[in-house]
């Protein structure tokens, strides 16, 4: 599945072996979102990981910023598959 773009926002659901898998994933994304100070609104469930992006600061529309995060977020996500 890749990212959908709708309702201003980007918004993509990962799945993993296990909540184990899930959870390094969000530790791994949680370290590249602070670093760019861009933070997803995100929500885990055992090995499903829901998110979705947008910028507040731009009157919640997608931005580059939110394409970026996504990017990165698919290859941490690649590491796993």
């Amino acid at each position: 599945m890749s990212w959908t773009e709708k309702d201003n926002a980007l918004h993509r659901e990962f799945t993993f072996k296990d909540f184990r898998q899930a959870f390094a994933f969000m530790t791994e994304v949680a370290f590249a979102a602070e670093k760019m100070n861009h933070h997803p609104d995100w929500t885990n469930v055992y090995n499903k990981v829901i998110v979705k992006l947008n910028s507040h600061d731009a009157g919640n529309t997608v931005t580059d910023r939110d394409h970026r995060l996504a990017e990165q977020m698919d290859g941490i996500f690649a590491r796993y598959a």
